[in-house]
């Protein structure tokens, strides 16, 4: 699933002057993860890290120059993906169970959705500010690709400590 929601992004994962294609792509394998974690039996466990996980989403995407909407279009793959994925698994539910799943699966995407715009629109308005990073005699996009890298480390951290499962963190 990691290498189509990747495939489907295509060229919108590399624009980030900082961050290469492999960390954004780290990044999709941690919301999978994190998905996975929210659909079994340790979801309340997991909701707080899907916030967290989202919002550092959209952060990273301004950072790599996407528009809003674009956001809220890599988070419509990545819906589709889950719904063409588990589709089978679904279908074999009874029909109230299936349902039931593919609601909550909805909703854990748009919560996703919703976060991702909040740290997409947390970032551009911190760029904004006086004295924030993006000095106009600096040339970088204003994001450290080790910074991003350890916050995505914790982010595994926290699901590791949750789950007992290491994240597809590569």
């Amino acid at each position: 699933m990691l290498a189509q929601w990747s495939e489907w992004l295509g060229d919108r994962l590399i624009p980030a002057k900082t961050m290469d294609r492999t960390l954004v792509e780290r990044q999709l394998g941690l919301i999978l993860d994190v998905l996975a974690a929210l659909i079994g039996p340790l979801r309340r466990e997991a909701k707080p890290i899907w916030a967290q996980v989202a919002g550092h989403y959209g952060r990273i995407a301004a950072a790599r120059g996407l528009a809003a909407g674009e956001v809220v279009e890599e988070m419509q793959y990545l819906r589709e993906l889950l719904i063409r994925y588990l589709a089978p698994a679904i279908a074999a539910f009874r029909p109230r169970q299936g349902m039931a799943l593919l609601l909550r699966l909805n909703r854990l995407v748009d919560k996703g959705v919703a976060m991702a715009v909040v740290g997409y629109t947390d970032a551009l308005v911190t760029s904004m500010l006086p004295g924030s990073q993006s000095d106009s005699s600096d040339d970088t996009d204003g994001v450290d690709e080790e910074t991003v890298r350890m916050e995505l480390d914790e982010f595994a951290e926290k699901l590791l400590a949750i789950t007992g499962h290491h994240a597809n963190t590569h």
